[in-house]
């Protein structure tokens, strides 16, 4: 892959973060599903660990897809797109900072543009990392990251159903001084507590994931200073939504029920550009 290309896609997505208004950074699962998202507009697309893990059968936060697989993918997202992609790298896929270290040298080598290293553990039973062990893997992380790649710092206390926003204030912090580019906690508990994270790490940028029953619109997250919204696993839910429904119908013998105003013959337009 050309450095140089990837260089540009990685200051494409810098500057996104520098825009005047946020940015949707939809999640993709597949190439075509990336080009569609290109196809709309959108300036760049995420992975979504979650998303992918599912696409092979398996489950999200357990170590259950390799690095080396999701390296795969994300690359093939970017290759398909020419988008810049920013990885959903789950804890950085080690277990000591080195490792971490590791995972982002691997991610800016495939070409990526931006990378997240949470503070799990892969275990379900003390799923968040103990804060000196997160802040030294975001520490070693943005050592490699440091104007290469884009590194989002993610707590997941919210998600995994720890609710305690003065820690996962504290862990933002931390990680914005570690070196971050970008902070971003998951399930935040409404309107309040994204004020408060956007006021804690300012003037760095914050990541909201955003699904389509949370209440806020575009507007109300460019007053509070959100400066980019992902989409997490939605995307993809709604794909297989779609395909739920019109199974049912199937089922019940209705044979107009995949009639779509999308043919293969446009995805195969977009594959070959």
């Amino acid at each position: 892959m050309s450095q140089t290309a990837a260089r540009a896609r990685y200051e494409q997505f810098v500057e996104l973060h520098r825009g005047p208004e946020p940015f949707i950074m939809p999640n993709a699962w597949d190439a075509p599903s990336a080009l569609l998202f290109k196809e709309a507009g959108f300036k760049s697309v995420a992975t979504s660990s979650a998303a992918f893990a599912a696409t092979l059968g398996r489950v999200d936060g357990i170590h259950a897809v390799s690095r080396e697989a999701h390296l795969d993918h994300a690359a093939l997202l970017t290759s398909a797109s020419g988008l810049p992609v920013n990885g959903d790298f789950e804890d950085g896929y080690g277990e000591t900072p080195d490792d971490v270290r590791a995972t982002v040298e691997a991610a800016i080598a495939r070409g990526l543009a931006g990378i997240g290293v949470e503070d799990t553990t892969g275990d379900p039973s003390h799923p968040i990392r103990d804060f000196d062990d997160a802040v030294r893997r975001i520490e070693a992380a943005a050592a490699a990251a440091r104007g290469r790649i884009v590194l989002t710092g993610r707590t997941d206390n919210f998600l995994w159903g720890i609710s305690d926003l003065d820690d996962t204030i504290r862990r933002l912090e931390a990680f914005a001084e570690a070196g971050a580019d970008v902070l971003y906690a998951p399930n935040l508990p409404g309107r309040a507590a994204v004020q408060a994270v956007v006021a804690a790490v300012a003037p760095k940028p914050v990541n909201l994931l955003v699904g389509p029953h949370d209440g806020m619109t575009l507007a109300e997250l460019r007053a509070i200073g959100v400066r980019r919204i992902s989409l997490g696993v939605d995307p993809y839910t709604h794909a297989l939504g779609a395909t739920r429904t019109a199974a049912a119908r199937l089922v019940a013998g209705d044979l107009t029920a995949l009639a779509s105003d999308l043919g293969f013959g446009h995805i195969v337009e977009l594959i070959n550009g």
